[in-house]
């Protein structure tokens, strides 16, 4: 069974949702422009004035965010043989998180570049805070037109640094129809030499782009908290563990493989934060 709240601690902190008590709160805009707060507590409950079309969609979206439809019974059968069977239980429940449209995944794709995750999530809320609608104590995801109006000047006091460039370019691309972000149907290796032609996408954003945006089974077999997750894993060092590695350890797990990445990626994640910690308290002492 999927758990919101281990899920929701995974989401990117960009001020578009929260989790209390046992509740999460999710601020969308649908197809029609309309936005709201949907709330989900294993029912969910929508803006009053929205009608049936409207709530089939923000449910939908909700399932997508929240991954609500992933067999994870099957997953944790894959791997309950395997030197990962041991995530099992320090992620039971856990769902990689995805984005509520293709244009925001892209966003914050991008804004993760180079830079560490926490830092990364900052940036991505100054964003939503300059030009997202607020609604409660939560903002809506600025849509591409508003985040383009900001201009470049703007964009930059989010401390997006150099990707506040791209995020300018791409936006703009992406509103004269130059960039599809529609690739649900693309099979990845063509997506992925599509989207890298553009400047401000290279290979791992592109990867990260369509597990995140399209929940496609795919990762970044690059990336430095996966290749770190691994080596940890096998009682290697960081630099003896290649994207080729890494491929060659994932790759055997089939439609398994992009959920395993992640769950490899939140293990590193833990593991550097408690590492930090304990520095932390040594030097206290």
């Amino acid at each position: 069974m999927v758990s919101v709240e281990k899920t929701a601690r995974e989401m990117i902190r960009n001020g578009t949702w929260a989790f209390r008590d046992g509740t999460f709160y999710q601020a969308i805009r649908l197809s029609d422009g309309k936005t709201g707060i949907v709330v989900y507590d294993g029912e969910f409950h929508f803006p009053e004035e929205w009608g049936r079309s409207e709530r089939k969609e923000a449910r939908e979206k909700i399932a997508f965010i929240l991954g609500l439809d992933t067999d994870l019974d099957s997953f944790y059968a894959e791997i309950s043989d395997s030197p990962f069977a041991f995530l099992i239980d320090e992620f039971y429940g856990l769902v990689a998180p995805a984005a509520p449209d293709p244009y925001q995944a892209l966003v914050e794709t991008v804004a993760q570049q180079q830079v560490n995750f926490d830092f990364a999530q900052k940036t991505i809320e100054n964003l939503v805070r300059l030009a997202g609608e607020k609604i409660g104590d939560l903002h809506v995801f600025p849509t591409a037109k508003r985040i383009f109006n900001l201009g470049g000047e703007k964009l930059r006091e989010a401390r997006l640094g150099y990707r506040a460039e791209y995020i300018e370019s791409l936006t703009q691309l992406y509103l004269k129809g130059q960039l599809n972000l529609e690739l649900r149907d693309w099979e990845v290796d063509d997506a992925i030499k599509y989207l890298t032609k553009f400047r401000g996408i290279g290979k791992w954003t592109a990867e990260l782009f369509l597990a995140y945006g399209l929940r496609k089974n795919v990762y970044p077999a690059g990336d430095l908290g996966l290749r770190r997750g691994i080596a940890k894993i096998f009682g290697k060092r960081v630099k003896e563990v290649r994207e080729r590695d890494v491929r060659e350890t994932l790759e055997p797990y089939g439609k398994w493989k992009g959920l395993l990445a992640f769950y490899v990626t939140c293990y590193d994640r833990k593991t550097e934060m408690e590492r930090k910690v304990k520095i932390r308290n040594r030097r206290r002492d």
